[in-house]
């Protein structure tokens, strides 16, 4: 995330961001549902190859903004500030959103495990993971699109105060207050969502339902 948000060329934008969301689809990978189960590994192939194209496409996505700054020369001080410190937040929090979307889309397509209060597993919904995969999508977008975003703004104001007089301090500066954001969001982001996802009967197949009289069920989010 730091090295991410320092640079300055779109090549080394682009490396750096591949190796972010590299990171991070392999620790969704291995933190998701687990419901769906590879058959002679096609499962565990289309992941990867999911995977890999997501990764590639929001690194080019999380690059633009440089492409854009290094091949049109922008005078306007306004337009500055929103292509080069505004607009890389929400592209970063985007892109690790469908980064999560599309390596655990098999859950949503092929359902995950739902449970009643005892423990016991009732069924496999595809609503169920859907729900999951999208909150999980939600989470991580507030997670680093804050964390890209509200560093940029409390430099602008501190640079505007001149609270930081010399110029060399701005990038320990800068390292240390994402490092706060990051650290502060981490638990903001894992809590928005229960561990244990609930879900109501209404918003569950009928397949499953003619199998319980249970009216609340619940299943793992993954992280």
């Amino acid at each position: 995330v730091i090295v991410s948000s320092v640079q300055r060329h779109a090549r080394h934008s682009f490396f750096w961001q591949f190796v972010f969301h590299t990171y991070t689809t392999a620790f969704t990978l291995v933190n998701g549902n687990g419901t769906p189960k590879a058959e002679k590994y096609s499962l565990q192939q289309k992941q990867l190859l999911l995977g890999l194209g997501a990764i590639s496409y929001a690194a080019c996505v999380g690059a633009l903004p440089l492409v854009f700054m290094n091949r049109y020369t922008l005078k306007n001080s306004l337009m500055h500030l929103v292509v080069r410190k505004l607009l890389p937040a929400p592209l970063l929090g985007l892109t690790s959103a469908f980064t999560v979307a599309m390596v655990r889309s098999p859950e949503f397509d092929n359902g995950i495990e739902v449970m009643d209060r005892n423990g016991k597993v009732i069924g496999v919904s595809k609503k169920a993971g859907e729900k999951a995969v999208m909150e999980t999508a939600l989470s991580r977008a507030v997670l680093f699109g804050t964390t890209f975003f509200l560093p940029e703004v409390l430099m602008y104001c501190l640079q505007r105060a001149r609270f930081v007089k010399n110029p060399r301090a701005l990038g320990p500066v800068r390292m240390f207050v994402i490092m706060s954001v990051l650290g502060g969001m981490l638990p903001v982001s894992f809590s928005m969502f229960p561990q244990c996802g609930e879900i109501k009967r209404a918003d569950l197949e009928p397949e499953i339902l003619s199998s319980t009289e249970e009216t609340e069920f619940f299943y793992n989010r993954g992280i």
